[in-house]
């Protein structure tokens, strides 16, 4: 008999991807660049010189066995080693290479993380608006997600809701800073005012409480955005990183889990991490690609056309009397819908080739989201369709 578990998984499945998908079903009728497609978020900005140069100078000159053979279980010994070096200098901790375990992009590294700190019926939390594959991606794993609802005012952690939510079954809270869907980093207050939070709850229950941080938007923050590295201020941390939006690397599946140093059995969570692959065959990342992104870094695709698009799309919906939060990076934006049922709103917008996401999935219904990582000159076109929109279909506004 199959698997009726993930057979059910096939009534539910992303309302991205099927939105992707009809838009570029859409755009084979009348033309891609017809169709405004906020829905993916695929990085659009090539990945830096360096890295490809990197990358054939690799397969030029280096021994094929070493760039087309198998990794060691945690990864390249020296790639560990760049890795923290670079955590190192620029954000002041004292990770060493036995901390770093490279993983299959940050899906692959959380896949790791839930299972070295949760045993099947443990509770994971996290804080809605969240990225939709959090559900599958925890409980598959034997632990149980659990959501923290909304501080619609300015999506930062919403401190009394966590209260009541907390139990002695939660083993790790999981963020995502800057945020998938809302953008909003969350400030060094809020790290902070959760550090003093979780400590005081490991001290009641008498049990570590890890914190795992998604960080795979950390280098897309806009000016003026407080966006602190969480694990300078909570010892039982672990963040989860990938390459594909800083080096817009989403194809080669690259990035690492980072043990913080003080944490509780640091010195052996990414052994664990190996053992783990063992287990779900989520193992040794591609060698060249290891070896090509250890060359480059401290390094990032010119990131700045993200800023340029937020800051028109934000104009604009204000303009036309949005309610939304100004994100602080990423490369989405997550306004109120002008009707309390998202979905139908999206519906409306399909008529004008607008693709938007409604915010049910991601825990906080009657908003959507837009991927603005597309051309700059298709989110300029793409303006005036919105406001055509507006106008037809919410007239009385």
């Amino acid at each position: 008999m199959i698997n009726e578990t993930y057979k059910k998984m096939l009534q539910g499945k992303s309302i991205i991807r099927e939105l992707s998908e009809y838009a570029t079903a859409r755009g084979a009728e009348i033309g891609y660049d017809n169709v405004f497609d906020y829905s993916l978020g695929n990085p659009s900005v090539p990945c830096p010189q360096d890295y490809t140069d990197v990358m054939m100078g690799l397969l030029r000159e280096e021994d094929p066995m070493a760039i087309h053979g198998y990794s060691p279980s945690l990864g390249i010994e020296r790639v560990r080693e760049a890795v923290a070096d670079s955590l190192n200098r620029r954000f002041g901790m004292d990770y060493e290479a036995k901390h770093i375990f490279m993983a299959s992009g940050a899906a692959g590294a959380l896949a790791h993380a839930f299972r070295c700190v949760t045993s099947p019926g443990d509770e994971i939390l996290t804080f809605a608006p969240y990225f939709p594959e959090y559900g599958p991606y925890v409980n598959l794993s034997g632990a149980v997600l659990r959501v923290v609802p909304a501080n619609t005012e300015n999506f930062q952690v919403n401190f009394q809701a966590l209260e009541e939510i907390m139990n002695e079954k939660v083993m790790a809270v999981l963020i995502n800073t800057p945020n998938n869907p809302s953008g909003i980093a969350y400030s060094t207050a809020t790290i902070e005012r959760l550090a003093d939070f979780l400590e005081r709850k490991q001290k009641e229950y008498g049990h570590d409480i890890f914190l795992i941080s998604d960080e795979p938007y950390r280098e897309i923050v806009f000016e003026g955005a407080d966006a602190p590295y969480v694990s300078k201020f909570y010892d039982n941390s672990i963040s989860c990183y990938s390459y594909s939006k800083s080096l817009s690397l989403p194809g080669e599946r690259i990035g690492y889990v980072a043990v913080n140093p003080r944490c509780t059995d640091a010195d052996i969570l990414a052994v664990m991490c190996g053992q783990i692959s063992r287990g779900i065959g989520h193992n040794c990342p591609p060698s060249s690609v290891q070896l090509a992104v250890s060359r480059v870094l401290d390094q990032t695709s010119d990131l700045s056309v993200y800023e340029t698009n937020m800051n028109l799309l934000y104009d604009a919906l204000v303009g036309l009397g949005f309610q939304v939060v100004k994100p602080g990076g990423t490369f989405y934006i997550f306004p109120k819908a002008l009707e309390e049922d998202a979905n139908a709103f999206c519906m409306k917008a399909k008529k004008y080739d607008l693709i938007l996401v409604p915010s049910d999935n991601f825990g906080v219904p009657g908003y959507f989201r837009m991927a603005y990582c597309i051309d700059t000159e298709k989110v300029k076109r793409s303006i005036p369709v919105l406001e055509r929109f507006v106008k037809e279909e919410y007239p009385d506004r």
